[in-house]
């Protein structure tokens, strides 16, 4: 298993504040329940980001709101290119965490 780099990980702890924020400041959609970010990967080279979310609610309430948060990613990941001064925005992917 490769070495975590701190870079990494710091970029993953930033992303996740910023997402929070934004989530909650942002996204008006009547089907995103109470979303709330456990965790954030980043990829090594920094083009991906896994993005582990717990909801509270039922089943169909957390399908729906995955499903609101990856039609957003566009919208998300455009925000934090305005909010992070990096030269690549990860892919946003949103999961469910168990």
């Amino acid at each position: 298993m490769p070495r975590e780099f701190p870079r990494t990980r710091r970029v993953g702890e930033q992303i996740q504040r910023e997402l929070a924020a934004l989530i909650h400041d942002e996204l008006r959609d009547p089907l995103l329940g109470m979303v709330s970010i456990s965790s954030v990967q980043v990829s090594r080279d920094m083009a991906h980001a896994k993005i582990h979310v717990s909801v509270l609610g039922k089943d169909e309430q957390v399908s729906d709101s995955l499903g609101v948060l990856n039609h957003a990613a566009g919208f998300l990941r455009h925000r934090l290119g305005k909010i992070l001064h990096m030269r690549v925005i990860p892919v946003l992917r949103f999961y469910h965490d168990r």
